[in-house]
């Protein structure tokens, strides 16, 4: 007897038509396939990002997407990686979100695993977003950015660090200990004259190809050597709790705020 899925790629087109009788939500991962370090996966945004959304997909009664596994990673370049360009990124948004809102889907999610990823897919989801269908929305999230502070500086941050650290090694190691070699694994940071602020951090990051080449020596920006996939398992339940709550309250946000009639005499 076939099993049940909330995955999308595992459904018959009939389990589809069944779940849209009651139900709209589907969540897209988004990730990367770029180095992270000498211990780690190139799969570990979209891993991430998967296992977020099909956490998520339970708590919200949702389908989940095949994820897209390839990113805005340009700035790894010189490292193993293989990106896409931004406006490659654009249209496959703005694509996935045209075809699964004329399939009947209503809520759209794009989960996302990989930072530089969201700058694109923001700026996709703007331009298509009043083309959908009456009643269809679309909105992206980095998955970690719904933590509260002080679990956001444990799992990502300019000290726990940003890139192959501690806290995402220890997620991935929640989800299958054997993709993370903690022999091969080595601290860095890179030497910033002070700590970067987050504007500064997108200032350099962003300006160009190669510049996480240039930072560092490793692909490392942290220190992963005491991940494990206990505190991935505690970090992944904190970024559960805080996901449903952050797609809860934009939810919420869309029915506070409803299409607005334009105004008599406005540009069309």
């Amino acid at each position: 007897m076939k099993r049940e899925s909330r995955l999308l790629a595992e459904c018959t087109a009939g389990e589809v038509e069944q779940y849209l009788k009651s139900g709209f939500k589907v969540i897209v991962p988004a990730g990367a396939t770029e180095q992270h370090g000498p211990h780690a996966p190139m799969g570990t945004d979209t891993l991430l990002a998967t296992e977020v959304s099909v956490r998520l997909a339970a708590r919200i009664d949702a389908l989940v997407a095949p994820a897209l596994s390839y990113g805005l990673s340009a700035d790894h370049r010189g490292f193993p990686v293989a990106y896409v360009s931004v406006s490659t990124m654009s249209g496959l948004v703005q694509d996935i979100c045209r075809s699964l809102a004329e399939t009947g889907f209503r809520e759209i999610i794009f989960v996302n695993g990989h930072y530089t990823n969201i700058i694109g897919m923001a700026a996709a989801i703007a331009e298509v977003g009043d083309t959908l269908p009456e009643g269809t929305f679309a909105f992206p999230f980095n998955y970690w950015d719904a933590l509260p502070p002080s679990q956001l500086e444990a799992y990502l941050s300019a000290a726990a660090g940003l890139h192959a650290n501690i806290g995402e090694m220890s997620a991935v190691m929640a989800v299958d200990e054997t993709l993370v070699d903690l022999e091969q694994a080595v601290e860095e940071y890179p030497a910033f004259a002070k700590p970067p602020t987050a504007a500064q951090v997108a200032a350099f990051f962003f300006s160009g190809k190669g510049t996480t080449y240039r930072a560092t020596r490793s692909g490392v920006w942290g220190d992963p050597r005491q991940s494990s996939g206990e505190r991935g398992r505690a970090y992944l339940d904190q970024i559960e709790d805080a996901g449903v709550q952050f797609i809860q309250e934009v939810e919420e946000m869309f029915k506070t705020f409803p299409p607005r009639p334009a105004s008599p005499g406005a540009a069309r």
